[in-house]
């Protein structure tokens, strides 16, 4: 792994990351967070993760972005100018703090963490010789973590499910109110 292209993508992520705060239109956040997505799948690819950094891109910067646009452009969400009043002060201290409490735990872990950590199990050895990373990945997913895996699919369903009943009732509501 060449440490010039992880800085490249870590300071790309950094610098979309901000932009997707600082942004007023939402749909230039969003794609500023695309941008986001792309580099953390630039350095799962840097960092040997092949499988991780293709889902990375497809079901973040692709499906997950698409979603999020659909619904920023079905809401037709516009940013409105923000009054400055005592919740948006209260939001900025807590920012801070919070923002600061990070940075703080940042350094305490490049302090008092041990980089030299004994190997696990799965080693890049023990990785290649199992076929790849998105072998073991999907043996484990399929094998030892299937509970967990059908509770994720499980939760999103009915998430989607919990969506379409908002905006049903939302709309059936408009229609009655405009009648």
């Amino acid at each position: 792994m060449s440490p010039v292209f992880f800085y490249i993508f870590g300071g790309l992520a950094i610098a979309f990351s901000l932009l997707v705060i600082i942004k007023k239109s939402l749909i230039a956040s969003a794609f500023s967070l695309v941008v986001v997505f792309f580099s953390f799948g630039a350095i799962y690819a840097l960092l040997d993760a092949h499988l991780v950094a293709a889902l990375q891109v497809l079901v973040y910067a692709g499906a997950i972005m698409v979603l999020f646009i659909f619904v920023i452009m079905l809401l037709n969400a516009d940013v409105q100018s923000v009054k400055s009043t005592r919740a948006n002060s209260f939001f900025v201290v807590f920012a801070v703090l919070g923002s600061l409490l990070t940075l703080g735990l940042f350094v305490w872990s490049f302090r008092h963490v041990t980089t030299s950590l004994p190997p696990g199990q799965f080693t890049t050895e023990a990785v290649a010789n199992a076929g790849g990373n998105t072998q073991v990945v999907s043996e484990l997913l399929f094998s030892e973590y299937i509970l967990p895996f059908e509770l994720t699919s499980v939760l999103l369903l009915t998430a989607i499910v919990g969506a379409v009943v908002l905006v049903k009732r939302h709309r059936r509501s408009a229609k009655n109110a405009a009648s």
